[in-house]
This record gives structure tokens, sequence and C-alpha cells, in this order.
């Protein structure tokens, strides 16, 4: 469903991205990652046309969308839903207006379909009845499901999340990677997922990929890298630290 090849992104002296090559299946979930600061969040902004490359290409079900203005994106995107590290839900609109502002502003659907959708979607996330609350009422944990039910209300084919248990203490944690396998099991949705908490990689990912200095160092099952004997690999999903190494 999605190709990337030979991606490349610099930031001044930077080489962030240096030929990453990556294919993304349909109806699969994979799980991407990686040292922070390493680049999975831009290859991520490459693979939803945020941000456009030095060289290389990102194909969505055959298309090449490197290079595509804004106008000529609306329709890719359209097959993207996105649960972003902060959630970034509206301070000042209610949970069902956070929910539904793609639906109101697009003014294709009626209050009621609307509605109907919206109760459809907290439902999905086990979050029934908040509709008129803000979120600051809400604790981390129901900002990340209500930030999933306003990526999944208009039925995306690819559902992006962006670090979603940072910030979450182990058991919230663990139900929101439980709530990630239900909706991808549920929706029959293509799902990727950019962490670097390991307990989230064996939970959600069916395939891991990782990032490293710039390309895809590895992939493999969860199990696999966890097998590995690969230095890079191990340090990484052992958490060690490499003392050769300035890490701050």
């Amino acid at each position: 469903m999605i190709e990337v090849r030979q991606l490349k992104k610099r930031f001044r002296d930077q080489q962030v991205l240096d030929g990453v090559d990556l294919t993304i299946e349909n109806g699969e979930s994979l799980v991407i990652i990686g040292r922070s600061g390493g680049g999975k969040s831009v290859l991520l902004k490459h693979i939803v046309g945020l941000t456009h490359p030095d060289e290389g290409q990102v194909l969505v079900d055959g298309q090449d969308i490197s290079h595509l203005n804004e106008r000529e994106l609306l329709g890719v995107r359209r097959k993207f839903g996105m649960l972003f590290q902060s959630a970034a839900l509206f301070d000042s609109l209610t949970v069902e207006e956070n929910i539904s502002f793609v639906l109101s502003r697009e003014r294709n659907h009626t209050p009621g379909e609307i509605a109907r959708r919206v109760a459809e979607a907290l439902d999905m996330v086990e979050m029934p009845g908040i509709q008129k609350k803000k979120p600051a009422e809400l604790s981390g944990g129901m900002r990340k499901r209500v930030g999933l039910a306003r990526a999944i209300i208009y039925r995306p084919e690819v559902v992006f999340y962006d670090e979603p248990t940072t910030g979450l203490d182990p058991v919230v944690s663990d139900s929101i990677d439980k709530l990630i396998v239900r909706v991808c099991d549920r929706l029959k949705v293509t799902t990727v997922v950019i962490t670097h908490d390991m307990r989230s990689m064996q939970t959600v990912g069916r395939r891991v990929a990782m990032l490293h200095h710039g390309r895809i160092y590895t992939t493999g099952t969860p199990q696999e890298l966890l097998a590995v004997t690969d230095p890079v690999v191990n340090r990484f999903v052992r958490g060690i630290s490499d003392e050769k190494e300035h890490t701050f």
C-alpha cells in the first residue's frame, strides 16, 4: 500500500534520512523503532505528505506523493488517520466537536449522522457518553483515546500513531496498546506505530522496522528482533547504552 524508496532528508548540516527503503503492506501492523531524534517522526511526516524529501519517493497505492501540492494531497490524506503524540485536541472545543471536526467542515453530513458517528467512534475507543466534556477534564490516556476516535471517525485505510504511549503510566500504556490492536482488527486498517517503547512493540507489532543512522537497519517480527545478537539492535531493544557514544 505504501512504498518508500531511497528517501533522503537533510536539515542544515544534519542528514536525518539517508536512503530509507520501506514497504508497508495493506492491512499489516508495522512498528517503526529507533533512537530519539533518529528520524522516525520525520519519516512519518514524509509518508503523510507533510514534508517533501530532498531525494527519493513515497508511493501510496502506486501514486508518487513526494512533490504533490496541498490541493493534490487532499485526496491522498483522506486515506490516513493520525493519532499525534500529544493527541493535539482543540482545548476550546468539546470532545464531540473535536472528533467531528473534519466531518463538520466538509458539510456533507447531517447533524444527526455526525452525532451517530461520534458516538460509534467513542464506543470503539471505550469512552462512551463524554461528548460534552472539554479536553481539560480528561486524563492523558483519555485524551489519547479521544484523539484516536477523531482519527478513525471518517474510516481511513491507514492509521498512524506517533509515540502513542509517551507520558502515560505502564497500566494506561498497556490499555492503549491493546486498544490499537482492537481497532486494527475490527476496522481492518493498516496500522503504523512510531515508538521506542519495547513493550508496545511486542504488543502491537506484527512486523518491526528499526531506523538507524537514517536508514532501515533491520526488519523482522518482535520476537526476531529480541533474539538477534547484532549489537546495535540488541542494545536498543534491551535499553543498554553504548559508553562510546555521547547520548546527551
